[in-house]
């Protein structure tokens, strides 16, 4: 069975849309994202453009911050600071990678917690530990969407995490165990010593190591559930573009089989996005002093 992620995905952004309209009529203006995008690297400005097209199917105004490869990281630091003080300007997102010669976690560090709509500041991870309201990395809140959206339970079931960056794995492991999901936890990574051991009794397996096929169907339960949040570019040259993309995890798609597997692409990916929107629109309303139910 895939779990796509176009109809979750489509339907979190359908609400976001009618809320971001009402939310137009409260306050005579729409919510707004800034995105900042330093560089030219291609995979990025992909990115870009998919959350632009997002932000005008929310209803949400999207302002575009294209900066040089070379810029210093004053500069960078004082367009983030600009961002934070601009009232029309509710959500912020810096496009990462950056270049090299930047610091992520210390430009990340800059912007306002109340902005920060990916959810990467040490405050809201701060929040997401402690169960307090933040707002909560998208890529995670997505996979927690997709899991609610085709009723996958998680309580009592054994969830095995691959990777533990503060991106995916980290908070996706700490929301799994709050009370509300009641999941036990298995966070591998690449010290991990045995990891099949772990992958064999998990009842849903989440995939967030960066390498195109690290995990294999032979590796799980015959009807575990996979959530593959990998996107890797692989050089394939009957492709236009030259490269294929391919999913964390290897599977067959036509052996009838009892998996449960998000694909890719068309999987986790589309529900960052909308994860995106819906933080933003959070943010919207928050710095309105409202919640989104209240709208």
């Amino acid at each position: 069975m895939l779990l796509s992620g176009k109809e979750p995905s489509q339907s979190l952004k359908d609400s976001v849309r009618e809320k971001s309209k009402l939310f137009e009529q409260k306050f005579s203006r729409k919510p707004c994202l800034a995105v900042v995008f330093a560089g030219n690297n291609p995979a990025s400005a992909v990115y870009v453009r998919n959350k632009k097209k997002a932000c005008e199917e929310c209803q949400i105004d999207h302002l575009d911050i294209n900066l040089e490869e070379d810029i210093s990281r004053e500069e960078l630091i004082g367009k983030v600071e600009e961002l934070n003080r601009d009232e029309k300007v509710d959500g912020i997102l810096v496009q990462l990678p950056l270049p090299k010669h930047l610091n992520e976690t210390e430009i990340i560090s800059c912007i306002a917690p109340e902005k920060d709509v990916d959810g990467f500041t040490n405050y809201n991870l701060g929040c997401l530990l402690s169960e307090e309201k933040g707002l909560v990395s998208c890529t995670p809140k997505g996979i927690l969407y997709i899991l609610d959206y085709y009723g996958i339970e998680t309580s009592g079931k054994n969830i095995c995490v691959m990777g533990r960056s503060r991106i995916v794995g980290k908070p996706i492991a700490a929301l799994l165990t709050q009370k509300s999901r009641n999941a036990t936890v298995t966070l591998c990574h690449s010290k991990t010593e045995n990891a099949e051991f772990y992958l064999k009794n998990a009842d849903i397996v989440i995939c967030a190591i960066g390498k195109a096929h690290a995990v294999t169907e032979e590796m799980v339960k015959e009807d575990a559930v996979v959530i593959d949040v990998g996107i890797n570019r692989v050089p394939d040259a009957s492709k236009k573009s030259g490269y294929a993309l391919q999913g964390d995890f290897c599977y067959s798609r036509e052996d009838g089989g009892k998996l449960s597997v998000t694909p890719v692409p068309g999987g986790v990916g589309l529900m960052t996005v909308a994860s995106l929107m819906e933080n933003t629109l959070i943010s919207a309303c928050r710095r309105m002093g409202i919640e989104v139910e209240e709208l």
